[in-house]
């Protein structure tokens, strides 16, 4: 069946963008954008993925209607869904977007338009596919991450630590993290009598990436007091560790 529509909104939605800009370009052209819960658009603030997909349509006499199924896969595992109406059956005969969390609300506002009952109507299966997010490898904690990750760079001391960009990232996007500690020590430790211990400071960012900063806390100083350090890598972490034992070996 030939639908007729104008299809640069719908074209527009599955144009690479993270899950936050595209709500936030639904949210921007809905006239009742005002009219959704807050609770609900605060979960999709840490949405990792979405898909959006045409529901159902309704023509008739140059007027239609289209309903498409918008869905975020949020950290934790959930769904939430909202529903967007676009239709041409106003006064002027301009576009509309309606969206709505509950699809009774959506059935209610579809019933209000102008259509005759006799137009011809179609409605596809619903059947999302979320674009493929990794399994975290970590059992992340949301939490202050991004203030977590401010404090951890600013104690480190030496002074390749991670640069300014990586920590804007972390400040701007971390929304939860993990610590662990990572064994295995220089070689040279045991012989010069020094304490290094390593941690990953393991962070989930909003787009569903995932990053990790190493610290490296050790004595092997001039005056053997405790000294942090960080790293972007568990590489650049432990060659760091081999370096400060070699030196005070």
């Amino acid at each position: 069946m030939s639908v007729p529509y104008e299809t640069a909104a719908y074209e527009s939605a599955q144009s690479p963008e993270s899950p936050e800009e595209h709500l936030e370009r639904l949210l921007g052209r809905a006239l009742n954008s005002f009219e959704l819960p807050d609770e609900t658009i605060g979960t999709l603030d840490c949405a990792l993925a979405y898909d959006s997909s045409l529901h159902s349509a309704h023509h008739s006499a140059g007027l239609h209607r289209e309903t498409y199924r918008h869905t975020w896969l949020l950290a934790d595992g959930s769904a939430v869904t909202l529903w967007e109406l676009v239709h041409n059956t106003g006064a002027n005969g301009h576009l509309e977007h309606e969206l709505y969390a509950d699809e009774e609300e959506l059935r209610a506002a579809t019933a209000r338009l102008p259509l005759p009952p006799d137009a011809p109507d179609f409605e596809l299966p619903v059947v999302v596919q979320m674009s493929p997010v990794p399994e975290p490898g970590h059992a992340y904690v949301p939490d202050d991450s991004a203030d977590h990750a401010r404090r951890l760079l600013r104690r480190a001391e030496n002074p390749d630590r991670p640069d300014a960009e990586l920590a804007t990232l972390l400040l701007g996007s971390a929304f939860a993290h993990e610590i662990t500690q990572a064994f295995g020590r220089p070689n040279r430790a045991g012989q010069a009598g020094l304490c290094f211990s390593l941690y990953e400071h393991a962070f989930l960012l909003r787009d569903g990436r995932e990053l990790s900063l190493w610290e490296v806390e050790h004595t092997a100083t001039p005056d053997g007091r405790h000294m942090c350090e960080v790293y972007a890598s568990e590489d650049a972490a432990r060659e760091a560790m081999e370096r400060r034992a070699a030196t005070l070996g």
